[in-house]
């Protein structure tokens, strides 16, 4: 140990005396010291050491950055910017190295994870009696570090005994995921943080049926990726290392092809000629909501960056733009798709049982009604679209062997034909937060195919001389009023990730047993009961508290998987009497709902103040 080194650490272990620093920052910062890869490390600890930046080091180290609800995801820009980390960068620029900590998303973790994640694949290949090296599918989107981070797992993966395919540049996620599957790869990474802050970026790991993650295999990879403690290793000899090939226009085109599948009825979109979209990607909805004023378009759509998912606004029947909620575009996409086939006789009567829509269980309750309705099935999942994946996988595998043999390579009619035959047909999946499928070729959200989709229910709304929330309110109407508020608390870093904690505990060891004169008439603990969804299958534990109360409202309480937050989830309902609502009706329970939802809010953020006191 260098002198510079011992004084350093000399100086950490004061101030985990002092309670400046976790023991556990302490720790995972010795660590990385003393088997660091580069001078930059110990630059940028010593920077935050001497200006006592304690919080900051706290929030850089107090973990290892584990796997959330798909894979690894934190910041990549800290919220001081070290000297060593600016490096040759201006002020304003993006740093020229990303954020050196265990808890953040940097050339260290990149290497844990590819390295542990092809070691799992190695195994897996041998358990499985597989001669061929692990293929792995690489794709990046444009964040800060992206290519660097996508560029540096091909080459780790090469140089320990994988094949890898590397975009030539940014791909979108759902792309990602149908490549898995077109290569027949073994699995898939794509470096992309979704929706998250731009100073954040993340590594989401797929496997070989194209969707993300789950476990066994999680904790298989998690496993082999904590057991690497250092970026040193020894390169495979050059002929038993695997070769990275760059791909991406026959890609492309394979995806497009597929996407065109989505349209259920062809012949209504050409003659759509009146209907105006302006599709927007990479820029804030609001800026593409002033264009289609100017352009007097009829929708707009718009995709996050790395185009899992989609967000519209949509022109009302007086002629303003609206935006809708995740769950509103949901329900307009899983209503029109299945009565769409049942319009076309793809689906009847004998065969609806066997036709299925997935949501997560923090999905509207309406897209439930809109299943009950049509007598098709709709199961529940956990918040993730991984979750949604498996279920399509055991769908796939639910198909006799030598039917279901290059399943990926056939045709979208011969696969529908199959599993209404044999197995159970996916309609539509969707998550309230603005991620939709339609189809299995992609086992992922996919905001690519969600525009074509959603675009096709609006050109049906404008065949019949509606605009879009008509339709919605059509809908409500026949089937009943639903409405949800979404809401969250935001705690940052380590003191923020025990607030969170606490709370969960909290509601769990004291649980809510009335709210605005409602009594709650059940509360199920995903994290301790026993809980199957329709199909029987046993849903994974989770920190997740659902209640129920005795005037149909609903409660979900989770942490955010990728965020530093707690989020609360709140539906109602009113459904018709006789027949179905009238307009004057209809008005007047949205009022109504909306506004005991608001009340909701406002009693859940009081208690949770008072539980953190």
């Amino acid at each position: 140990m260098t002198a510079d080194l011992a004084d350093l650490n000399a100086r950490i272990k004061q101030a985990v005396a002092h309670g400046q620093l976790i023991a556990s920052s302490a720790k995972n910062i010795r660590t990385l010291l003393e088997s660091a890869g580069a001078d930059i490390y110990f630059r940028s600890v010593k920077e935050l050491v001497d200006a006592a930046g304690w919080q900051e080091l706290n929030d850089r180290f107090y973990q290892t950055l584990a796997f959330g609800t798909g894979g690894l995801r934190g910041r990549t820009i800290g919220k001081i910017v070290t000297t060593a980390e600016r490096g040759n960068a201006r002020e304003g620029e993006r740093p020229e190295f990303p954020c050196v900590g265990t808890n953040a998303m940097n050339f260290f973790n990149i290497n844990r994870a590819t390295r542990g994640l092809v070691a799992y694949l190695q195994d897996w290949n041998r358990r499985e009696g597989i001669p061929t090296k692990p293929k792995i599918v690489i794709a990046h989107d444009p964040r800060f570090f992206s290519k660097e981070f996508a560029e540096l797992a091909a080459k780790l993966a090469a140089e320990n005994g994988c094949d890898a395919f590397v975009f030539d540049g940014p791909r979108s996620v759902p792309e990602l995921s149908f490549a898995v599957r077109h290569l027949h790869a073994s699995a898939g990474i794509v470096i992309t943080a979704s929706h998250n802050p731009p100073h954040d970026n993340g590594y989401k790991v797929y496997f070989d049926d194209g969707a993300q993650v789950i476990e066994p295999a999680a904790s298989g990879i998690i496993a082999k990726v904590n057991a690497i403690m250092t970026e040193s290793f020894m390169a495979l000899p050059k002929e038993q290392q695997g070769k990275v090939t760059v791909i991406g226009k026959d890609i492309d085109q394979a995806y497009m092809r597929r996407l065109e599948t989505l349209i259920l009825d062809p012949r209504m979109i050409r003659e759509a000629k009146s209907l105006r979209i302006d599709p927007e990607y990479g820029e804030a909805l609001t800026m593409a909501i002033n264009l289609a004023e100017r352009e007097n378009a009829d929708l707009v759509a718009a995709t996050d960056p790395d185009c899992d998912r989609m967000g519209v606004a949509v022109r009302t029947k007086d002629g303003k733009m609206k935006l809708l909620t995740g769950n509103q575009i949901g329900s307009l996409l899983a209503w029109y798709r299945i009565k769409t086939l049942f319009d076309k006789g793809v689906l009847n009567k004998q065969n609806a049982a066997r036709a299925v829509i997935i949501k997560t269980f923090v999905t509207t309750d309406l897209q439930n009604a809109i299943a009950d309705h049509y007598g098709v099935r709709c199961v529940d999942t956990l918040t993730g679209f991984k979750y949604i994946g498996a279920k399509l996988a055991k769908y796939e595998r639910s198909i006799p062997e030598q039917l279901r043999q290059s399943y990926a390579d056939l045709a979208e009619n011969e696969t529908r034909r199959l599993l209404l035959a044999y197995s159970s047909f996916y309609i539509f999946g969707g998550e309230e937060s603005y991620g939709y499928s339609g189809a299995d070729f992609v086992r992922d959200k996919d905001g690519n195919g969600a525009v074509l989709m959603f675009c096709e229910v609006a050109a049906y709304a404008k065949s019949r001389e509606q605009s879009v929330d008509q339709l919605l309110d059509e809908i409500y109407s026949q089937i009943g009023y639903f409405a949800e508020k979404t809401s969250s608390l935001v705690f940052e870093g380590a003191e923020g990730a025990n607030k969170i904690a606490s709370l969960m505990k909290s509601y769990a060891a004291d649980p809510v047993g009335e709210i605005l004169h409602s009594k709650v008439a059940n509360i199920r603990n995903f994290e301790t009961d026993e809980i199957r969804d329709v199909e029987g299958d046993l849903i994974p534990k989770t920190k997740m508290l659902m209640l129920e109360f005795e005037d149909g409202t609903r409660i979900a309480v989770r942490p955010s998987g990728t965020e530093p937050k707690i989020k609360y989830y709140l539906f109602a309902h009113r459904q018709p009497e006789s027949e179905k609502f009238t307009g004057a009706d209809l008005d007047r329970i949205k009022a109504e709902v909306e506004k005991h939802l608001e009340d909701l809010w406002n009693w859940l953020r009081k208690d949770a103040e008072s539980r953190l006191r």
